[in-house]
């Protein structure tokens, strides 16, 4: 493994931890929890990720604005490109996971795959240096095509129920077997009213599909494609609003109903090699000043 990623660890350990799933201790009667599966280093390498996506954007694109820094962030990280990353270097072959998981298709799971790739990088960081993540990371996005669609319906579902309901979306989730795997069920809420349910192999997957069939019964199909902001915590101040010149035609922004709509995707920005550093200039002593001399007989002065 420490060949694939192209970083050698000077405690494997770490390594091993990053690629332990939760699932293969669990079928071992072995020790779960802190330090033996990888949902900790998950957690931290998610950080780490954030801060080197909104480092890298805020330095190499100094004119974006809030709304393009935020939108080419969500792509970098979202759980499409981080799957295909982790895809890239095979992760799920090397992965420690449980045969129930495993059979039910587990090593190509989006989800799985995502988060496997973040405690990686959370092991990188503990072992080498945030630097040495910023660079791992950066190299392998690089390496990806094209970049992966964003696909977070739930944030921007947010978006719609809190300017149309006042209301944070919430959801209903169950799951439950079907044949050698387990299937989900999300129902999302903003009030007393079902607005959509979703279905998927994961209850993330599940809310997602439940989060775009509410998109699609609110503001239709086109509003529903477009990806969005992720979600945050709500505020208690309204949401900010791009100011509009005067027009006498609707604005892309209002539904076909009249309601204000939503704001257009902000572009993904690009993702360029990290230019060379230039070498430093030569740094020039000052020549010492010339010692003062009398008026009278030109000998210095003590």
């Amino acid at each position: 493994m420490q060949k694939r990623i192209a970083v050698r660890f000077r405690h494997p350990e770490l390594l091993r931890e990053a690629m332990t799933h939760a699932s293969w201790n669990n079928e071992r009667g072995a020790p779960s929890g802190p330090g033996h599966d990888n949902e900790r280093l998950e957690y931290l390498g998610d950080a780490v990720l954030q801060l080197i996506t909104a480092e890298y954007l805020y330095k190499h694109h100094p004119g974006a604005s809030e709304g393009e820094l935020t939108q080419t962030r969500s792509a970098m990280v979202n759980t499409n490109t981080l799957a295909q990353l982790a895809e890239q270097l095979d992760m799920g072959s090397y992965l420690y996971l449980g045969k129930g998981i495993a059979k039910g298709g587990g090593r190509n799971l989006k989800s799985l795959l995502a988060n496997t790739f973040e405690a990686v990088l959370g092991a990188v960081f503990l072992d080498a240096g945030y630097d040495a993540a910023y660079h791992y990371y950066l190299n392998r996005y690089r390496s990806l095509p094209s970049p992966a669609q964003d696909e977070n319906f739930k944030g921007r579902l947010q978006q719609v129920a809190q300017e149309r309901f006042g209301e944070t979306p919430f959801y209903d989730s169950e799951g439950a077997r079907v044949g050698s795997h387990r299937e989900y069920t999300s129902v999302v809420f903003a009030g007393p009213e079902p607005l959509g349910t979703g279905h998927g192999p994961t209850k993330q997957e599940a809310e997602q599909e439940a989060a775009r069939a509410a998109l699609l019964k609110l503001v239709g199909p086109a509003a529903a494609a477009a990806p969005s902001k992720p979600a945050k915590t709500p505020r208690t101040r309204a949401p900010r609003r791009t100011p509009r010149s005067p027009a006498t035609t609707a604005s892309p922004r209002d539904s076909a109903d009249g309601s204000p709509g939503l704001e257009p995707p902000a572009p993904i920005l690009s993702i360029l090699p990290e230019p060379e550093p230039e070498p430093p200039e030569p740094i020039v002593e000052p020549a010492p000043p010339a010692p003062s001399r009398s008026r009278q007989f030109g000998e210095p002065l003590e």
